[in-house]
């Protein structure tokens, strides 16, 4: 391993605190009283409050200046100036704990503890004075050093920034420690998160969790990742959907249930596409489509204020507004809109000839489902920003939706699609155990043409369905793809802690 000269210094340094009997990284609590943001909020000098107070976090700058220095301490809620006294956390004759340790050994990305007491500098800065110094951790790595300056304007300016994507997501550790904002993305996605479960849980309805390793894989169109059981000697899935598990428990009695899950497709990647992300995924019993449009609606509403106080969301240069209703189109409807032409009544050859007129080149595998989905994609999903609700599918597009009520040829399904991309997915799910076994049979063809995103089949999910399964409204949502929208984050990527990434080469 090759050190770089401030590497170097940093491990020569842990080792003259070992010698000076200074533990670099000790073991026992350090009790966290207060933090930078409660401080900074809530100090007021006329009561002299935050009298003892006891703080953790890195060291962020440092100004020396003889036998006393003012420093800055970064915790999990911001910064705060600390003013370190000499004679004050080295009251004894042996001063070394200022003049050697917080001076000459202590370095920018320390973890270090405090305690003190809070008081106003005469420029009226909020700072922490410290009685007490102690080192939590030493870094044996620099910190790159982010400058931030505010010009006569009032407009700060940065200077070498953590800015380059891909160093940012592979060390996702020094992003959120230099780059705060990033920090905030994250506590939002969270907050979308949590305002959705406490939606669903209002409701009563129940919070599942179901097999991520699966012996077959379906739910969705999509390539799986596969692994092996030693102990049973049998190949395994990890799950594309989770779909087919939960309509199981709505056949086995429960009304409503609903799962975060981790699911994993084995296909491109892109700023919209990671292999491994996170859906919530809802059935409820008794229901239909048209109701769930209804929910998604005030279920996306409710996010929107929660994180916003608006339902309006700046994502780049459109402002999206998620007040109910949402636009509504059937897909035949916006691919006429679109384009100017009407398929609701072509057959595969026609189809095909009408996508190589709109320039729009298709694999000569894929199904009239497939071509139908690949026209409205190049031609009508990105010009669809604000939310609007895509109705009623071929059939060929959907084998686990119920057949249109009155429309020959069409499944009970919807998509929103919301800044150009899909949102979510929905049914009226389809519980005909004979319908549903034609369906995957036809997906078996499909495979054999070489679609090998084609569905299989799963006996045992259609057993399930011949014991009996209610009518049923089901729903998909990526939180991936809501949190990039709802946090105005330009890729897949910014909104996931750490996003697959290519190996990284190693230097020789």
């Amino acid at each position: 391993m090759q050190l770089s000269e401030q590497e170097l210094r940093r491990r020569h340094e842990r080792e003259e605190l070992q010698k000076m009997g200074i533990n670099p990284y000790p073991s026992e609590l350090f009790d966290v009283t207060a933090t930078a943001k409660e401080i900074k909020e809530n100090y007021d000098p006329e009561q002299n409050n935050f009298q003892e107070v006891s703080l953790a976090g890195r060291m962020m700058s440092r100004r020396i200046m003889g036998k006393a220095s003012f420093a800055e301490l970064m915790d999990s809620t911001g910064r705060i100036q600390i003013y370190v006294s000499r004679d004050d956390i080295a009251p004894d004759e042996n001063k070394d704990l200022y003049n050697t340790v917080f001076k000459k050994m202590l370095d920018i990305g320390d973890f270090i503890g405090i305690k003190g007491y809070v008081f106003k500098t005469q420029v009226g800065e909020t700072s922490v004075h410290v009685t007490e110094l102690k080192l939590l951790a030493k870094s044996l790595k620099p910190l790159p050093i982010v400058k931030r300056e505010v010009d006569e304007n009032g407009v700060e300016h940065v200077y070498d920034a953590f800015s380059d994507p891909e160093l940012r997501y592979r060390q996702r550790y020094v992003d959120l420690v230099v780059n705060p904002d990033v920090r905030d993305t994250f506590i939002k996605r969270t907050r979308l998160v949590n305002t959705m479960r406490e939606y669903l849980n209002e409701r009563g309805y129940l919070e599942v969790e179901t097999p991520i390793l699966q012996p077959l894989y379906g739910g969705a169109a999509a390539r799986p990742f596969k692994t092996h059981h030693n102990t049973l000697d049998m190949t395994l899935y990890l799950r594309i959907a989770n779909e087919l598990y939960l309509k199981r428990l709505i056949v086995g009695g429960f009304d409503g249930v609903y799962e975060f899950s981790k699911d994993f497709r084995n296909e491109g990647m892109s700023r919209f596409h990671n292999p491994e992300f996170t859906q919530v995924e809802l059935y409820v019993a008794y229901k239909d489509y048209y109701w769930m449009m209804d929910l998604v609606e005030e279920m996306v509403e409710r996010v929107a204020i929660a994180l916003h106080g608006t339902t309006e969301v700046q994502v780049g240069e459109n402002v999206i507004n998620f007040a109910r209703p949402w636009k509504r189109f059937t897909m035949f409807e916006a691919i006429e809109h679109f384009t100017g032409i009407d398929i609701s009544e072509m057959d595969e050859p026609k189809l095909r000839e009408t996508a190589a007129s709109l320039g729009i080149k298709l694999d000569p595998n894929i199904g009239k489902g497939k071509i139908i989905d690949e026209i409205f994609g190049e031609k009508c999903e990105g010009k669809l920003i604000q939310p609007t609700f895509i109705t009623d599918y071929p059939v060929e597009m959907s084998p686990l939706a119920k057949k249109h009520r009155s429309k020959e040829g069409l499944v009970e399904r919807f998509e929103a699609i919301c800044n150009g991309k899909e949102i979510c997915n929905s049914f009226s799910e389809l519980n005909d155990p004979v319908d549903q076994r034609a369906r995957f049979e036809e997906q078996l063809e499909l495979g054999k043409r070489g679609d090998t995103e084609a569905m299989v089949l799963d006996e045992d999910f259609l057993r399930a369905l011949e014991y009996g399964m209610p009518p049923t409204a089901g729903l998909g949502i990526g939180i991936d793809r809501l949190s990039m929208i709802m946090t105005n984050s330009h890729s897949i990527q910014d909104v996931l802690f750490f996003p697959q990434m290519k190996p990284e080469r190693q230097a020789e």
